[in-house]
């Protein structure tokens, strides 16, 4: 049975599973790991979800504000052996709620050019491409994306 609970940086278990992410996203992003690496620390983040099955954490997300009317998504993961079972969709999902909860419109983030998954993961969201914000502008590895809450 998977159980999705939403939590904060401080969890037990969210700092696990990003270190999971970040060892997948250093093979896929090879030379370019450490510019992403630097934008993506945990604390602070508190909205946190985290996806569990039978008990055992496989998977998390987070929001944090990017400006007053719009959330970034963070640290998307699901662990390899329980892919394609709709954990990352029930995941976004519930942040994308918790975002129109608290107040935000819309939902931006980032991901790679090399995360196909993840790309059509936010495609088949309705997740718009947009044009490369902030500190991914100009990065040729980088995807944007943002989907509108209301």
């Amino acid at each position: 049975m998977i159980k999705i609970e939403r939590t904060t940086y401080q969890n037990e278990h969210f700092p696990g599973l990003v270190a999971k992410l970040d060892a997948y996203l250093s093979q896929t992003d090879g030379d370019e790991h450490e510019f992403y690496h630097q934008y993506n620390g945990i604390e602070n983040l508190n909205q946190v979800v985290i996806a569990y099955i039978n008990e055992v954490p496989v998977g998390c997300g987070a929001i944090k504000e990017f400006n007053p009317t719009s959330v970034e998504v963070k640290r998307m993961y699901v662990s390899p052996e329980t892919r394609g079972k709709g954990i990352a969709t029930r995941i976004l999902t519930e942040l994308e709620k918790w975002a129109a909860e608290s107040g935000y419109e819309s939902c931006i983030l980032e991901t790679g050019k090399r995360q196909p998954e993840a790309i059509a993961l936010y495609k088949k969201s309705n997740y718009q491409v947009i044009p490369n914000y902030g500190q991914y502008a100009g990065m040729e590895n980088s995807v944007c994306f943002k989907k509108e809450l209301t």
